[in-house]
């Protein structure tokens, strides 16, 4: 077992939580008819954390598997998305990319009250954080390497020949992308952030010529990662309901994004300031050479464009939690706290931005 195992790095199971309480015996009925050789006799326990798809954990006698599920209630449209999780992860099978055997979808809302799918469950530990800190420091850079490895292995597969042809639109990804946060930044607007509006000039009129499409992941960060629990590496890729068709980029970008952030500071995942040869941590250049390497290219170049766009994202999403925030009558504290990072993170975008 590798030395940096921990309390802090396990699984978080609870019992199950009362709002996403389900008929237990008609899925244990379901799943007599349809993962015969399971004990039907299973247990349920539910994954702690903040998955916006209700996880769990159903502990067989000689095998776990998990189920991940819409939650209940009404849903924004598109949001939500396990019937395309389950397709991206089956497709993946045959691929050189980490993840968990899929058992079955099942769509049927009369089964659990939501659509939802299982497939195996596999161990290892968590890490979230960008600097690992809950591995010991000489896993921490072969760790990071290997998700930079991996993620290049995915942008490797061909996508149409895996079966996800119809995933998503292969063109003008990136317009696309900015047209929507845009739309959505603009319509939870609550006052004026002016790095912001320089942030969507710039990404607009610097938009990337090429069009290469592969499988994006859309939220490729430690977070989304299973560690093997014996070897610096990456046992499997989970959370993939933001997934499609697009830019390679975008994902690399958005998994380079802490090292534009600062360490330290409260809500904010970065790693400005820390010093990363002591803490056993790769540099950006070297996670964009090992992602080159195995990608077969000699070098990736403007890979800030693709860094300052995860920045206006970011921006734009914590700017529509914020207006949630201030609809919904949140205390004054936390919806300034979610504010003023929302304005940090469009500043840090700005300067990645205004260096294009």
């Amino acid at each position: 077992m590798a030395s940096g195992v921990d309390t802090k790095s396990a699984v978080e199971l609870v019992d199950v939580l009362p709002q996403h309480r389900f008929d237990e015996d008609r899925l244990r009925d379901y799943l007599r008819d349809h993962l015969p050789d399971f004990d039907p006799g299973f247990s349920i326990r539910q994954f702690q954390g903040g998955q916006s798809n209700p996880t769990f954990l159903l502990v067989g006698d000689k095998q776990s598997v998990v189920l991940r599920k819409k939650p209940p209630g009404d849903l924004l449209r598109g949001a939500h998305q396990v019937e395309r999780e389950f397709k991206v992860m089956a497709a993946l099978a045959d691929e050189p990319v980490p993840v968990p055997k899929m058992h079955l979808l099942c769509e049927d809302v009369d089964v659990i009250g939501t659509a939802f799918f299982v497939m195996d469950h596999v161990a290892g530990r968590l890490s979230p954080l960008p600097d690992l800190p809950d591995m010991v420091r000489d896993d921490r850079n072969p760790l990071l390497c290997a998700m930079a490895a991996n993620l290049a292995r995915l942008h490797n597969v061909d996508w149409r020949k895996a079966g996800l042809a119809d995933f998503g639109k292969p063109h003008a990804y990136i317009a696309r992308q900015l047209k929507t946060w845009t739309r959505q930044y603009e319509a939870s607007k609550t006052g004026e952030l002016p790095a912001m509006d320089k942030l969507i000039q710039k990404l607009g009129e610097r938009l990337p010529d090429d069009d290469r499409a592969t499988i994006v992941h859309g939220d490729y960060r430690p977070g989304n990662m299973i560690l093997a629990p014996d070897r610096p590496d990456v046992a499997a890729i989970l959370d993939w309901e933001l997934s499609t068709i697009g830019h390679p980029l975008a994902d690399l970008g958005y998994f380079c994004v802490p090292y534009h952030l600062p360490y330290g500071v409260e809500g904010i995942k970065g790693l400005i300031g820390l010093d990363l040869v002591s803490a056993g941590l790769p540099s950006e250049d070297d996670i964009v050479h090992t992602y080159a390497l195995q990608r077969g290219h000699s070098g990736i170049e403007d890979l800030q464009y693709y860094v300052a766009f995860s920045l206006f994202r970011l921006t734009a999403i914590l700017q529509g939690v914020y207006a949630r925030a201030l609809s919904g009558n949140a205390s004054s504290a936390d919806a300034q706290s979610v504010g003023q990072r929302a304005g940090f993170l469009a500043e840090r975008g700005w300067a990645v931005a205004s260096r294009l």
